[in-house]
């Protein structure tokens, strides 16, 4: 039985539930304005494939981090691995490897997130989020291949607000939100809003080596936002954001398949610390015939890791211990430093520093013809330095720009360094963009998009010849550079038949620079990795109809799309040179279908279902036995059921009551990590829950379980090289996994002012 019957069969079923609704319910759903083309428009009505959260939803649900939204998506995934700054988002099958550039463009309050590893971050006082599913380069530039994701935080407001927040979970661990809003007193038109948020966890994977938890978390985070209107005609947007996150890296197991499940067994419970801090402004003008708009940002991050290395297992259990087939090396690092147990540690330290300015003119909304038109600049310096250390029971020690001493030099060092890969990198983009819409009819719009960007990357090679563990292929002082660039074209043509009736259909292409591999891996053998990795182009095909029923109770949105995609990334490890490298397939071809849908089932009573299937087949590949396989890091499908219910309690005393309850449950397809589609993680079952009482002077507690049914998973599996459990005659494979968070649960009480 084909994916695509069984497919169809369960949107059949699907639909068929919604249209029996009961059509007398008296509610209406929430009508949500969304951004996606840069202007304010109806969510209903705008010929783009996009999941909106309103304010409500947002809180309904419980968003808290981008993995909330994600799984509240049709065909968009995530997975959060490695450390902090480490997550992937597939969209459509349009997939973010390990180190390389991400599958969405993603704006916070306007501003594009200039690193992916800013992506996994708490997300508090958010009032609204937007998936656009789709290339959108056309208007978000280079890396919206995928898609795009919008996030605004709350807007300052006219008269004071606050809100309190404090929780409690399983951990155990405490949660504390704060926030206020309102005019700065004595300065006329000027209104702020601050929000700080602190999370501290003991974490929810156990450490059976250690006997504790693996994944410890602590985040100290805050922004403030200042808005300023001197005149009617200019705005001023101000916002400043940090955050401080302390927990756990490189607590992997390992495994020959994706749903081999072990436990975390490492020696080192490892470090984590990530270091962000932002700040941008945001400058409208209206001129009456269109408004100027500048938004200049500038972003820092840091991130320190260290942790236990390959194979992540206890020191005399280390395959350096136990492997024959490594047994001369683990006898010379005996010989050199007295020791009857060899193993090894790592450290990473990433140090990245972002300028960005964005200047664009938008013609009023309300014209026949519109248009926009802009050009876009970012500065980019980079430094990465990734290490291997002798691991002598001492604990790992942090490195950063200078390598601890050498093994070989200083062996009775308490964690002599092994091997130092360093780069650095200084690059620069620029993009000119133009939108331009035409209502043809009173039912008929054509939008013409089209945007040029240019990515000039510089990459230094600093690893000292000492510290090279790639054998001598490194250069020390080798300057690489290379340009990538592409006109990204949308087309889009938008018919509204009735006012709850709107059909669309649209071609696009986006794209995403390549980069730099540690050089000399070119020379290691590996099918489709090189010195240098390329840039990926997608060219899409998309229809869509979004329908609106029964007096505002019933949403129906349908999209179907094909994607040609060429020079897909994938990610393989190279265990021997310690390196971390990114492949290219030469064509991969991404079919699938979308379905949304929302409805009113009763007063009171909401329920939303969204599904999505992608078939994603290599046609072209360096190594002939790829050609026909899934890409990689591609799941089927995804399906997303929410119900929620709201029901007044009549308890008057407390200005009344509202009780409420609500489940989500996600289920995940058969999900394919490496080209060889050597090893398939089985579908992926999980349910939320939220259950709760709010009052009517403000007060709200909400009881909250994540995974409620505890299904034990890995969310990453991260193939050796070739994607073969032991390619170098290892008794182990070479494959390493990264855990699922288990079942957790706790309550938070909530206080608005």
């Amino acid at each position: 039985m084909s994916r695509l019957y069984v497919f169809s069969r369960l949107l059949f079923v699907i639909t068929l539930g919604i249209f029996s609704f009961n059509a007398f319910a008296q509610s209406t759903l929430e009508e949500i304005i969304v951004t996606a083309r840069k202007r304010n428009e109806s969510f209903q009505e705008v010929p783009v494939s996009v999941t909106a959260f309103s304010q409500t939803d947002i809180q309904s649900a419980g968003i808290e981090t981008p993995a909330d939204f994600v799984a509240l998506s049709p065909n968009i995934t995530l997975v959060n691995t490695q450390n902090e700054g480490t997550s992937f988002i597939t969209i459509r099958g349009i997939s973010q490897a390990r180190n390389s550039e991400p599958s969405a463009a993603v704006l916070i309050d306007g501003v594009l997130m200039a690193n992916p590893s800013q992506f996994n971050q708490d997300l508090f006082d958010v009032t609204h989020i937007e998936v656009l599913r789709g290339p959108q380069g056309a208007l978000y530039g280079r890396d919206a291949i995928g898609g795009a994701i919008i996030i605004n935080t709350k807007q300052p407001t006219d008269q004071f607000e606050g809100r309190v927040t404090l929780g409690a979970d399983s951990g155990p661990g405490i949660k504390a939100i704060a926030s206020a809003s309102g005019p700065v007193p004595s300065f006329d038109n000027l209104k702020y809003d601050a929000a700080f948020f602190y999370k501290d966890t003991d974490g929810y994977i156990d450490n059976n080596y250690l006997h504790q938890k693996a994944d410890p978390y602590r985040d100290i985070a805050g922004h403030a936002k200042l808005l300023w209107k001197p005149t009617d005609n200019l705005t001023a947007d101000l916002r400043f954001s940090i955050s401080r996150v302390d927990t756990h890296a490189f607590y992997f197991t390992i495994g020959a398949t994706a749903d081999t499940i072990l436990p975390v067994r490492v020696n080192n419970p490892g470090q984590d610390n990530r270091d962000m801090d932002d700040v941008s402004l945001k400058l409208d003008y209206d001129t009456g015939f269109g408004t100027l708009t500048s938004i200049t940002a500038y972003d820092v991050l840091k991130e320190e890791m260290t942790g236990d290395n390959f194979d992540f297992l206890p020191r005399p259990r280390s395959f350096l211990n136990t492997d024959p087939s490594v047994a001369a090396f683990t006898g010379y690092l005996k010989f050199l430093t007295g020791d009857n147990v060899v193993d090894l540690s790592q450290s990473q330290y990433l140090d990245t520093k972002s300028w960005s300015q964005e200047i664009r003119f938008t013609s009023p909304a309300e014209n026949r013809f519109r248009w926009i038109g802009g050009a876009y600049f970012i500065g980019t310096t980079r430094f990465i330095s990734t290490g291997n250390q002798l691991d002598r029971g001492n604990g790992v020690f942090p490195v950063y720009r200078t390598p601890r001493p050498s093994v070989f030099v200083t062996p009775t060092d308490p964690s002599p360094q092994i091997g130092l890969l360093e780069d650095g990198q200084d690059n620069f983009a620029w993009a000119v963009f133009a939108s331009m819409s035409y209502d043809i009819t009173d039912a008929l719009e054509g939008t013409a998009s089209l945007r040029y960007d240019e990515d000039t990357r510089q990459n230094t090679t600093l690893t000292k010849p000492l510290y090279d563990s790639t054998g001598g292929l490194t250069t020390y002082g080798l300057v690489r550079s290379h340009t990538w660039n592409d006109w990204q074209p949308k087309f889009t043509l938008r018919w509204k038949p009735s006012d709850n009736l709107t059909l669309y259909g649209d071609w696009s292409r986006g794209f995403r620079s390549g980069g730099f591999n540690q050089s000399g891996v070119g020379g290691l053998g590996i099918a489709g990795v090189g010195d240098l990795f390329n840039q990926e182009t997608a060219d899409t095909f998309e229809a869509g109809v979004k329908w609106q029923l029964y007096d505002k109770r019933l949403n129906l949105n349908l999209s179907a799309y094909s994607t040609n995609d060429k020079g897909a990334y994938y990610f393989v490890y190279d265990p021997n040179t310690g390196t971390q490298n990114l492949g290219n397939l030469d064509k991969v071809n991404y079919t699938g279908l979308e379905f949304e849908g929302a409805a009113v089932l009763a007063p009171g009573l909401d329920a939303d279902v969204s599904v999505g299937w992608t078939d994603s087949t290599i046609k072209a590949s360096a190594t002939p036995s790829q050609i026909g396989n899934q890409a990689p890091l591609v799941s089927d499908y995804t399906l997303n059921v929410g119900v929620q219910y709201r029901r007044p309690l009549h308890i008057t005393q407390f200005g009344g009551v509202t009780g409420f309850v609500r489940v989500d449950y996600q289920r995940i397809g058969d999900t394919y990590w490496e080209p060889d589609n050597y090893s398939v993680r089985s579908p992926v079952d999980l349910v939320n829950l939220r259950v709760g009482l709010e009052t009517g002077n403000n007060w709200s507690v909400t009881f909250w379980s994540k995974n409620l049914f505890n299904k034990q998973y890995n969310a990453e599996f991260s193939p050796g090289p070739y994607g073969r459990p032991y390619p170098y005659g290892y008794s182990l494979p070479t494959n390493f996994l990264w855990k699922g968070e288990p079942m957790r649960w706790g309550v938070d009480v909530t206080k608005r002012f």
